[in-house]
Protein backbone atom coordinates (compact mmCIF):
# COMPACT_ATOMS: atom_id res chain seq x y z
CA UNK A 1 0.00 0.00 0.00
CA UNK A 2 2.92 2.36 0.73
CA UNK A 3 4.42 1.94 -2.73
CA UNK A 4 1.01 2.57 -4.37
CA UNK A 5 0.94 5.91 -2.58
CA UNK A 6 4.56 7.03 -2.87
CA UNK A 7 5.51 5.87 -6.39
CA UNK A 8 2.86 8.00 -8.17
CA UNK A 9 3.60 10.96 -5.86
CA UNK A 10 7.36 10.77 -6.47
CA UNK A 11 6.82 10.40 -10.24
CA UNK A 12 4.64 13.53 -10.31
CA UNK A 13 7.18 15.52 -8.26
CA UNK A 14 10.04 14.43 -10.56
CA UNK A 15 8.09 15.31 -13.73
CA UNK A 16 7.12 18.75 -12.37
CA UNK A 17 10.65 19.47 -11.10
CA UNK A 18 12.24 18.28 -14.35
CA UNK A 19 9.96 20.51 -16.45
CA UNK A 20 10.56 23.54 -14.18
CA UNK A 21 14.33 23.08 -14.26
CA UNK A 22 14.28 22.29 -17.99
CA UNK A 23 15.99 18.96 -17.42
CA UNK A 24 13.73 16.67 -19.47
CA UNK A 25 14.34 16.66 -23.22
CA UNK A 26 10.94 15.04 -23.93
CA UNK A 27 8.05 15.63 -21.52
CA UNK A 28 5.67 13.26 -23.30
CA UNK A 29 8.17 10.37 -23.11
CA UNK A 30 8.72 11.14 -19.44
CA UNK A 31 4.98 11.05 -18.70
CA UNK A 32 4.48 7.80 -20.68
CA UNK A 33 7.35 6.02 -18.91
CA UNK A 34 6.03 7.28 -15.55
CA UNK A 35 2.57 5.87 -16.33
CA UNK A 36 4.09 2.52 -17.32
CA UNK A 37 6.06 2.40 -14.07
CA UNK A 38 3.00 3.29 -11.97
CA UNK A 39 0.89 0.72 -13.82
CA UNK A 40 3.45 -2.06 -13.24
CA UNK A 41 3.56 -1.20 -9.53
CA UNK A 42 -0.26 -1.27 -9.24
CA UNK A 43 -0.56 -4.65 -10.96
CA UNK A 44 2.47 -6.52 -9.60
CA UNK A 45 0.47 -8.20 -6.81
CA UNK A 46 -1.79 -9.80 -9.37
CA UNK A 47 0.97 -10.39 -11.93
CA UNK A 48 4.11 -11.04 -9.91
CA UNK A 49 6.31 -11.22 -13.02
CA UNK A 50 5.89 -7.43 -13.39
CA UNK A 51 8.22 -6.99 -10.38
CA UNK A 52 11.09 -8.40 -12.39
CA UNK A 53 10.64 -6.03 -15.38
CA UNK A 54 9.93 -2.84 -13.45
CA UNK A 55 13.56 -1.84 -13.90
CA UNK A 56 12.78 -1.23 -17.62
CA UNK A 57 10.12 1.52 -17.25
CA UNK A 58 12.05 2.81 -14.22
CA UNK A 59 15.24 3.17 -16.29
CA UNK A 60 13.33 4.78 -19.16
CA UNK A 61 11.65 7.24 -16.76
CA UNK A 62 15.02 8.06 -15.13
CA UNK A 63 16.74 8.58 -18.50
CA UNK A 64 13.93 10.79 -19.86
CA UNK A 65 13.63 12.90 -16.68
CA UNK A 66 17.40 13.44 -16.16
CA UNK A 67 16.79 13.91 -12.42
CA UNK A 68 18.73 12.24 -9.57
CA UNK A 69 15.60 12.14 -7.41
CA UNK A 70 14.78 8.88 -9.18
CA UNK A 71 17.05 7.13 -6.67
CA UNK A 72 14.05 7.00 -4.30
CA UNK A 73 12.17 4.97 -6.91
CA UNK A 74 15.14 2.63 -7.22
CA UNK A 75 15.10 2.01 -3.45
CA UNK A 76 11.35 1.32 -3.50
CA UNK A 77 11.73 -1.05 -6.48
CA UNK A 78 14.62 -2.86 -4.77
CA UNK A 79 12.59 -3.46 -1.62
CA UNK A 80 9.57 -4.47 -3.70
CA UNK A 81 11.59 -7.18 -5.47
CA UNK A 82 13.47 -8.55 -2.42
CA UNK A 83 10.71 -8.35 0.25
CA UNK A 84 10.07 -12.13 0.15
CA UNK A 85 13.67 -13.22 -0.31
CA UNK A 86 15.70 -14.33 2.70
CA UNK A 87 19.16 -15.04 1.31
CA UNK A 88 21.62 -12.14 1.37
CA UNK A 89 23.21 -13.29 -1.87
CA UNK A 90 19.98 -12.86 -3.87
CA UNK A 91 18.96 -9.55 -2.34
CA UNK A 92 22.46 -8.00 -2.56
CA UNK A 93 22.80 -8.94 -6.25
CA UNK A 94 19.41 -7.41 -7.14
CA UNK A 95 20.17 -4.21 -5.21
CA UNK A 96 23.60 -3.96 -6.84
CA UNK A 97 22.22 -4.36 -10.38
CA UNK A 98 19.51 -1.74 -9.85
CA UNK A 99 21.88 0.79 -8.31
CA UNK A 100 24.38 0.18 -11.15
CA UNK A 101 21.56 0.86 -13.60
CA UNK A 102 20.88 4.11 -11.75
CA UNK A 103 24.59 5.00 -11.78
CA UNK A 104 25.12 4.39 -15.52
CA UNK A 105 21.97 6.37 -16.46
CA UNK A 106 22.97 9.18 -14.08
CA UNK A 107 26.49 9.37 -15.53
CA UNK A 108 24.94 9.64 -19.02
CA UNK A 109 23.56 13.12 -18.27
CA UNK A 110 26.12 14.50 -15.80
CA UNK A 111 29.79 15.32 -16.41
CA UNK A 112 32.33 12.58 -15.55
CA UNK A 113 33.98 14.47 -12.72
CA UNK A 114 35.66 13.09 -9.61
CA UNK A 115 32.78 14.36 -7.50
CA UNK A 116 30.17 12.57 -9.60
CA UNK A 117 32.18 9.35 -9.48
CA UNK A 118 32.45 9.57 -5.67
CA UNK A 119 28.67 10.22 -5.49
CA UNK A 120 28.08 7.11 -7.58
CA UNK A 121 30.26 5.02 -5.24
CA UNK A 122 28.35 6.46 -2.26
CA UNK A 123 25.05 5.53 -3.96
CA UNK A 124 26.20 1.92 -4.33
CA UNK A 125 27.26 1.75 -0.66
CA UNK A 126 23.96 3.34 0.43
CA UNK A 127 21.98 0.76 -1.55
CA UNK A 128 23.89 -2.13 0.04
CA UNK A 129 23.44 -0.67 3.56
CA UNK A 130 19.74 -0.18 2.83
CA UNK A 131 19.42 -3.84 1.88
CA UNK A 132 21.28 -4.84 5.07
CA UNK A 133 18.97 -2.78 7.28
CA UNK A 134 15.98 -4.16 5.42
CA UNK A 135 17.13 -7.67 6.28
CA UNK A 136 17.59 -6.76 9.93
CA UNK A 137 14.12 -5.25 10.13
CA UNK A 138 12.62 -8.15 8.18
CA UNK A 139 14.25 -10.73 10.49
CA UNK A 140 13.11 -8.83 13.57
CA UNK A 141 9.52 -8.66 12.34
CA UNK A 142 9.63 -12.31 11.32
CA UNK A 143 10.84 -13.29 14.81
CA UNK A 144 8.09 -11.20 16.39
CA UNK A 145 5.46 -12.91 14.23
CA UNK A 146 6.91 -16.34 15.01
CA UNK A 147 6.90 -15.65 18.76
CA UNK A 148 3.38 -14.28 18.56
CA UNK A 149 2.18 -17.42 16.78
CA UNK A 150 4.06 -19.62 19.27
CA UNK A 151 2.62 -17.74 22.27
CA UNK A 152 -0.88 -17.96 20.85
CA UNK A 153 -0.35 -21.69 20.30
CA UNK A 154 0.96 -22.25 23.82
CA UNK A 155 -1.90 -20.18 25.22
CA UNK A 156 -4.58 -22.23 23.50
CA UNK A 157 -3.01 -25.60 22.65
CA UNK A 158 -1.28 -28.52 24.33
CA UNK A 159 2.22 -28.91 22.87
CA UNK A 160 2.31 -32.68 23.50
CA UNK A 161 -0.92 -33.79 21.82
CA UNK A 162 -1.86 -30.80 19.64
CA UNK A 163 -5.26 -30.63 21.37
CA UNK A 164 -6.62 -27.47 22.96
CA UNK A 165 -5.45 -26.86 26.49
CA UNK A 166 -7.94 -25.89 29.19
CA UNK A 167 -7.92 -22.20 28.23
CA UNK A 168 -8.31 -22.86 24.51
CA UNK A 169 -11.03 -25.42 25.10
CA UNK A 170 -13.07 -22.95 27.15
CA UNK A 171 -13.07 -20.62 24.13
CA UNK A 172 -14.13 -23.42 21.77
CA UNK A 173 -16.94 -24.63 24.03
CA UNK A 174 -18.06 -21.08 24.81
CA UNK A 175 -18.27 -20.34 21.08
CA UNK A 176 -20.70 -23.25 20.53
CA UNK A 177 -22.67 -22.26 23.63
CA UNK A 178 -23.07 -18.72 22.28
CA UNK A 179 -24.33 -20.18 18.99
CA UNK A 180 -26.78 -22.24 21.10
CA UNK A 181 -25.83 -25.43 19.30
CA UNK A 182 -26.36 -28.69 21.15
CA UNK A 183 -23.38 -30.98 21.69
CA UNK A 184 -22.09 -33.88 23.78
CA UNK A 185 -19.33 -33.13 26.26
CA UNK A 186 -17.23 -36.27 26.92
CA UNK A 187 -14.54 -36.44 29.63
CA UNK A 188 -11.86 -39.13 29.93
CA UNK A 189 -9.72 -39.65 33.04
CA UNK A 190 -6.60 -41.83 32.73
CA UNK A 191 -5.59 -43.55 35.97
CA UNK A 192 -2.59 -45.54 37.22
CA UNK A 193 -0.24 -44.52 34.39
CA UNK A 194 3.41 -45.53 34.75
CA UNK A 195 5.63 -42.45 35.03
CA UNK A 196 8.37 -43.70 32.70
CA UNK A 197 6.12 -43.80 29.60
CA UNK A 198 3.50 -41.26 30.67
CA UNK A 199 3.94 -38.96 27.65
CA UNK A 200 3.84 -41.86 25.16
CA UNK A 201 0.55 -43.06 26.65
CA UNK A 202 -0.99 -39.58 26.44
CA UNK A 203 0.04 -39.17 22.79
CA UNK A 204 -1.23 -42.67 21.94
CA UNK A 205 -4.58 -42.03 23.64
CA UNK A 206 -5.01 -38.66 21.87
CA UNK A 207 -4.47 -40.40 18.50
CA UNK A 208 -7.08 -43.01 19.39
CA UNK A 209 -9.56 -40.24 20.18
CA UNK A 210 -8.96 -38.67 16.77
CA UNK A 211 -9.31 -42.06 15.06
CA UNK A 212 -12.62 -42.76 16.80
CA UNK A 213 -14.01 -39.22 16.52
CA UNK A 214 -12.58 -37.63 13.33
CA UNK A 215 -15.53 -35.18 13.15
CA UNK A 216 -15.19 -33.85 16.69
CA UNK A 217 -16.02 -30.20 17.36
CA UNK A 218 -13.10 -29.71 19.76
CA UNK A 219 -10.67 -31.73 21.88
CA UNK A 220 -8.45 -30.85 24.82
CA UNK A 221 -6.00 -32.24 27.36
CA UNK A 222 -5.92 -30.62 30.80
CA UNK A 223 -4.74 -31.31 34.35
CA UNK A 224 -2.09 -33.74 33.13
CA UNK A 225 -4.07 -36.91 32.41
CA UNK A 226 -7.59 -35.65 31.63
CA UNK A 227 -9.06 -35.41 28.13
CA UNK A 228 -12.22 -33.69 26.94
CA UNK A 229 -13.86 -33.97 23.53
CA UNK A 230 -16.90 -32.19 22.13
CA UNK A 231 -19.14 -34.05 19.68
CA UNK A 232 -22.28 -33.23 17.75
CA UNK A 233 -25.48 -34.44 19.44
CA UNK A 234 -26.12 -36.88 16.60
CA UNK A 235 -22.70 -38.56 16.70
CA UNK A 236 -22.86 -42.23 17.60
CA UNK A 237 -20.06 -43.36 19.91
CA UNK A 238 -18.94 -46.28 21.97
CA UNK A 239 -16.98 -44.82 24.86
CA UNK A 240 -16.59 -48.27 26.42
CA UNK A 241 -14.88 -49.53 23.24
CA UNK A 242 -12.24 -46.79 23.17
CA UNK A 243 -11.56 -47.28 26.89
CA UNK A 244 -11.09 -51.02 26.43
CA UNK A 245 -9.01 -50.74 23.23
CA UNK A 246 -6.65 -48.15 24.71
CA UNK A 247 -4.97 -50.79 26.88
CA UNK A 248 -4.99 -48.48 29.92
CA UNK A 249 -7.49 -47.81 32.69
CA UNK A 250 -9.81 -45.00 31.57
CA UNK A 251 -12.90 -43.60 33.29
CA UNK A 252 -15.31 -41.55 31.18
CA UNK A 253 -18.49 -39.49 31.47
CA UNK A 254 -20.89 -37.84 29.01
CA UNK A 255 -22.76 -34.56 29.58
CA UNK A 256 -25.25 -32.99 27.15
CA UNK A 257 -25.66 -29.31 26.32
CA UNK A 258 -28.09 -27.62 26.86
CA UNK A 259 -30.09 -30.36 28.64
CA UNK A 260 -27.69 -30.79 31.58
CA UNK A 261 -25.74 -27.53 31.76
CA UNK A 262 -25.98 -23.97 30.50
CA UNK A 263 -22.26 -23.05 30.54
CA UNK A 264 -18.81 -24.60 30.46
CA UNK A 265 -18.33 -24.70 34.24
CA UNK A 266 -21.64 -26.53 34.74
CA UNK A 267 -20.77 -29.10 32.09
CA UNK A 268 -17.27 -29.84 33.34
CA UNK A 269 -18.45 -29.90 36.99
CA UNK A 270 -21.15 -32.47 36.20
CA UNK A 271 -18.74 -34.52 34.07
CA UNK A 272 -16.01 -34.60 36.72
CA UNK A 273 -18.52 -35.46 39.48
CA UNK A 274 -19.68 -38.44 37.44
CA UNK A 275 -16.09 -39.57 36.90
CA UNK A 276 -15.42 -39.30 40.66
CA UNK A 277 -18.53 -41.37 41.39
CA UNK A 278 -17.44 -44.02 38.87
CA UNK A 279 -13.89 -44.12 40.23
CA UNK A 280 -15.22 -44.43 43.78
CA UNK A 281 -17.53 -47.22 42.67
CA UNK A 282 -14.66 -48.99 40.91
CA UNK A 283 -12.46 -48.52 43.98
CA UNK A 284 -15.15 -49.98 46.25
CA UNK A 285 -15.63 -52.86 43.85
CA UNK A 286 -11.89 -53.58 43.83
CA UNK A 287 -11.79 -53.46 47.62
CA UNK A 288 -14.73 -55.85 47.83
CA UNK A 289 -13.05 -58.20 45.36
CA UNK A 290 -9.80 -58.00 47.29
CA UNK A 291 -11.59 -58.64 50.58
CA UNK A 292 -13.46 -61.56 49.03
CA UNK A 293 -10.20 -62.93 47.67
CA UNK A 294 -8.52 -62.58 51.08
CA UNK A 295 -11.47 -64.29 52.76
CA UNK A 296 -11.36 -67.15 50.26
CA UNK A 297 -7.63 -67.43 50.78
CA UNK A 298 -8.12 -67.56 54.54
CA UNK A 299 -10.89 -70.13 54.18
CA UNK A 300 -8.54 -72.18 52.03
CA UNK A 301 -5.81 -71.96 54.64
CA UNK A 302 -8.27 -72.85 57.39
CA UNK A 303 -9.68 -75.74 55.38
CA UNK A 304 -6.19 -77.06 54.65
CA UNK A 305 -5.19 -76.71 58.31
CA UNK A 306 -8.48 -78.22 59.44
CA UNK A 307 -8.02 -81.21 57.13
CA UNK A 308 -4.50 -81.70 58.44
CA UNK A 309 -5.53 -81.41 62.10
CA UNK A 310 -8.53 -83.75 61.73
CA UNK A 311 -6.53 -86.31 59.74
CA UNK A 312 -4.18 -86.92 62.67
CA UNK A 313 -6.84 -88.03 65.21
CA UNK A 314 -8.74 -89.93 62.51
CA UNK A 315 -5.54 -91.82 61.63
CA UNK A 316 -5.11 -92.70 65.30
CA UNK A 317 -8.72 -93.87 65.58
CA UNK A 318 -8.32 -95.91 62.40
CA UNK A 319 -5.19 -97.56 63.83
CA UNK A 320 -6.94 -98.44 67.10
CA UNK A 321 -9.92 -99.91 65.22
CA UNK A 322 -7.55 -102.09 63.19
CA UNK A 323 -5.87 -103.24 66.40
CA UNK A 324 -9.23 -104.01 67.95
CA UNK A 325 -10.07 -106.25 64.97
CA UNK A 326 -7.09 -108.44 65.82
CA UNK A 327 -8.28 -108.53 69.45
CA UNK A 328 -11.81 -109.61 68.56
CA UNK A 329 -13.04 -106.01 68.40
CA UNK A 330 -12.19 -105.40 72.04
CA UNK A 331 -11.51 -101.64 72.13
CA UNK A 332 -11.37 -101.33 75.91
CA UNK A 333 -7.55 -100.87 76.05
CA UNK A 334 -7.78 -97.95 73.65
CA UNK A 335 -11.20 -96.57 74.62
CA UNK A 336 -9.92 -93.48 76.49
CA UNK A 337 -7.48 -92.57 73.69
CA UNK A 338 -10.14 -93.01 71.01
CA UNK A 339 -12.62 -90.83 72.93
CA UNK A 340 -10.02 -88.12 73.50
CA UNK A 341 -9.27 -88.05 69.75
CA UNK A 342 -12.99 -87.88 68.95
CA UNK A 343 -13.32 -85.02 71.48
CA UNK A 344 -10.40 -83.27 69.78
CA UNK A 345 -12.13 -83.51 66.37
CA UNK A 346 -15.29 -82.06 67.91
CA UNK A 347 -13.40 -79.15 69.47
CA UNK A 348 -11.71 -78.39 66.16
CA UNK A 349 -15.08 -78.38 64.39
CA UNK A 350 -16.66 -76.08 66.98
CA UNK A 351 -13.78 -73.59 66.84
CA UNK A 352 -13.78 -73.67 63.05
CA UNK A 353 -17.50 -72.81 62.99
CA UNK A 354 -16.88 -69.88 65.34
CA UNK A 355 -15.06 -68.04 62.55
CA UNK A 356 -18.43 -66.88 61.33
CA UNK A 357 -19.15 -63.15 61.75
CA UNK A 358 -21.15 -62.08 64.85
CA UNK A 359 -24.88 -62.15 64.24
CA UNK A 360 -26.24 -58.59 63.95
CA UNK A 361 -28.99 -59.31 66.48
CA UNK A 362 -26.33 -60.04 69.14
CA UNK A 363 -24.56 -56.68 68.68
CA UNK A 364 -25.59 -54.05 71.24
CA UNK A 365 -24.12 -51.44 73.56
CA UNK A 366 -22.59 -52.99 76.68
CA UNK A 367 -20.66 -51.59 79.64
CA UNK A 368 -17.13 -52.85 79.13
CA UNK A 369 -16.32 -52.96 82.86
CA UNK A 370 -19.26 -55.34 83.51
CA UNK A 371 -18.13 -57.59 80.67
CA UNK A 372 -14.61 -57.69 82.16
CA UNK A 373 -16.04 -58.39 85.64
CA UNK A 374 -17.83 -61.40 84.18
CA UNK A 375 -14.55 -62.63 82.66
CA UNK A 376 -12.77 -62.07 86.00
CA UNK A 377 -15.33 -64.15 87.90
CA UNK A 378 -15.08 -66.98 85.35
CA UNK A 379 -11.27 -67.09 85.38
CA UNK A 380 -10.33 -66.25 88.97
CA UNK A 381 -10.65 -69.76 90.44
CA UNK A 382 -8.80 -71.36 87.54
CA UNK A 383 -5.97 -68.80 87.75
CA UNK A 384 -5.72 -69.33 91.51
CA UNK A 385 -5.52 -73.12 91.04
CA UNK A 386 -2.36 -72.55 88.98
CA UNK A 387 -0.91 -70.46 91.82
CA UNK A 388 -1.19 -67.11 90.03
CA UNK A 389 -2.79 -63.80 91.02
CA UNK A 390 -5.34 -62.09 88.73
CA UNK A 391 -5.89 -58.35 89.30
CA UNK A 392 -8.42 -56.22 87.46
CA UNK A 393 -8.10 -52.44 87.07
CA UNK A 394 -10.54 -50.00 85.45
CA UNK A 395 -9.86 -46.26 85.08
CA UNK A 396 -13.34 -45.61 83.63
CA UNK A 397 -16.37 -47.65 84.68
CA UNK A 398 -18.69 -45.97 82.13
CA UNK A 399 -16.97 -47.04 78.91
CA UNK A 400 -19.49 -48.65 76.56
CA UNK A 401 -18.89 -50.66 73.37
CA UNK A 402 -21.18 -52.04 70.66
CA UNK A 403 -20.41 -55.77 70.82
CA UNK A 404 -21.49 -59.37 70.79
CA UNK A 405 -20.99 -59.84 74.54
CA UNK A 406 -20.46 -63.60 74.47
CA UNK A 407 -17.79 -63.43 71.78
CA UNK A 408 -15.85 -60.63 73.48
CA UNK A 409 -15.99 -62.65 76.75
CA UNK A 410 -14.65 -65.62 74.76
CA UNK A 411 -11.73 -63.49 73.48
CA UNK A 412 -10.80 -62.17 76.94
CA UNK A 413 -11.01 -65.60 78.60
CA UNK A 414 -8.75 -66.99 75.85
CA UNK A 415 -6.17 -64.22 76.44
CA UNK A 416 -6.19 -64.74 80.24
CA UNK A 417 -5.85 -68.51 79.87
CA UNK A 418 -2.94 -68.04 77.48
CA UNK A 419 -1.36 -65.72 80.07
CA UNK A 420 -1.48 -68.06 83.07
CA UNK A 421 -0.59 -71.10 80.98
CA UNK A 422 2.52 -69.25 79.73
CA UNK A 423 3.83 -68.70 83.30
CA UNK A 424 5.83 -71.68 84.59
CA UNK A 425 6.05 -70.22 88.12
CA UNK A 426 3.58 -68.27 90.24
CA UNK A 427 3.05 -64.85 88.74
CA UNK A 428 0.74 -61.88 88.30
CA UNK A 429 -1.81 -61.23 85.57
CA UNK A 430 -3.08 -57.66 85.21
CA UNK A 431 -6.46 -57.21 83.52
CA UNK A 432 -6.74 -53.47 82.70
CA UNK A 433 -9.43 -51.23 81.12
CA UNK A 434 -8.63 -47.68 79.96
CA UNK A 435 -9.59 -45.10 77.37
CA UNK A 436 -7.47 -43.89 74.44
CA UNK A 437 -9.18 -41.20 72.37
CA UNK A 438 -12.36 -42.80 71.05
CA UNK A 439 -11.16 -46.35 71.70
CA UNK A 440 -11.72 -48.63 74.68
CA UNK A 441 -8.40 -50.32 75.54
CA UNK A 442 -8.26 -53.73 77.30
CA UNK A 443 -4.87 -55.13 78.25
CA UNK A 444 -3.89 -58.55 79.57
CA UNK A 445 -0.35 -58.38 81.04
CA UNK A 446 1.67 -61.26 82.49
CA UNK A 447 5.21 -61.64 83.81
CA UNK A 448 5.79 -65.02 82.21
CA UNK A 449 8.57 -66.32 79.97
CA UNK A 450 7.62 -64.08 77.02
CA UNK A 451 7.48 -64.78 73.28
CA UNK A 452 10.56 -64.66 71.01
CA UNK A 453 10.44 -61.90 68.40
CA UNK A 454 10.70 -64.50 65.62
CA UNK A 455 7.42 -66.06 66.82
CA UNK A 456 5.32 -62.93 67.40
CA UNK A 457 4.39 -62.51 63.72
CA UNK A 458 3.00 -66.09 63.64
CA UNK A 459 0.89 -66.27 66.79
CA UNK A 460 -2.31 -65.09 65.08
CA UNK A 461 -1.94 -67.58 62.19
CA UNK A 462 -4.53 -70.39 62.16
CA UNK A 463 -3.27 -73.70 63.67
CA UNK A 464 -0.06 -72.16 64.96
CA UNK A 465 0.63 -73.23 68.57
CA UNK A 466 3.59 -73.89 70.89
CA UNK A 467 1.51 -75.98 73.28
CA UNK A 468 1.57 -79.75 73.33
CA UNK A 469 -2.21 -79.66 73.47
CA UNK A 470 -4.46 -77.23 71.65
CA UNK A 471 -5.84 -76.58 68.19
CA UNK A 472 -3.88 -73.44 67.37
CA UNK A 473 -7.11 -71.65 66.45
CA UNK A 474 -7.55 -69.69 69.69
CA UNK A 475 -5.62 -66.49 68.92
CA UNK A 476 -6.60 -66.63 65.26
CA UNK A 477 -10.24 -66.76 66.35
CA UNK A 478 -9.66 -63.87 68.80
CA UNK A 479 -8.18 -61.74 66.01
CA UNK A 480 -11.13 -62.51 63.73
CA UNK A 481 -13.71 -61.60 66.41
CA UNK A 482 -11.98 -58.29 67.22
CA UNK A 483 -11.75 -57.40 63.50
CA UNK A 484 -15.49 -58.11 63.15
CA UNK A 485 -16.02 -55.53 65.92
CA UNK A 486 -13.98 -52.93 63.92
CA UNK A 487 -11.17 -53.15 66.45
CA UNK A 488 -7.70 -54.61 66.45
CA UNK A 489 -5.51 -56.74 68.66
CA UNK A 490 -1.76 -56.47 69.12
CA UNK A 491 0.96 -58.06 71.24
CA UNK A 492 4.20 -56.87 72.80
CA UNK A 493 6.57 -59.31 74.45
CA UNK A 494 10.08 -59.61 75.79
CA UNK A 495 11.66 -62.95 76.55
CA UNK A 496 12.06 -63.35 80.32
CA UNK A 497 9.96 -60.29 81.18
CA UNK A 498 6.44 -61.09 80.07
CA UNK A 499 3.78 -60.38 77.44
CA UNK A 500 1.09 -57.73 76.94
CA UNK A 501 -1.94 -58.38 74.71
CA UNK A 502 -3.83 -55.19 73.83
CA UNK A 503 -7.36 -55.10 72.46
CA UNK A 504 -8.79 -51.80 71.15
CA UNK A 505 -12.50 -51.44 70.39
CA UNK A 506 -14.40 -48.32 69.21
CA UNK A 507 -16.46 -46.85 72.02
CA UNK A 508 -20.20 -46.33 71.80
CA UNK A 509 -20.67 -42.84 70.21
CA UNK A 510 -22.76 -41.41 73.04
CA UNK A 511 -19.94 -42.27 75.42
CA UNK A 512 -16.93 -41.22 73.32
Amino acid sequence: MIKLLYVPLICVLIIVSSVIMGKTPNVILTVITALLLILSVMLDRKYTWLKYIQFIPLGAFHYSSHLNWCILLYYITTINVIEHKTRHRDTTLIALLLILQYTFIRLSYVPLTTYNMLVSIFDVITALVTVLFFHVILRSESEKRRLKVKNEYLTNYDALTGFNNYSGYIKTVQHHIELNRGFQFVLFDISNVATKNFEDILVSFSRKLIEHFPNHLGACRYAGDNFGIMLSPREQMDVLEICENSGIKVTSSITHFPEEGSDFQDLIHIGEERILEMKQGNRNKRQEEQLRSEKMQMVGQLAAGMAHEIRNPLTSIQGFIQLSKKSGYNIEPWYDVIMSEITRVGELTVEFLQFSKPHESHMKAEVMAKCMAKVYSLCESEVTSYGHILEMESSDEDIMVIMDRDKIIQVLINLIRNAFQAMEQAGHIHFILSREGEMAVIQVCDNGKGIPQSEISKIFDPFYTTKEEGTGLGLSLCSKIIEDHDGYISVESEVGSGTVFTVKLPMYPANS
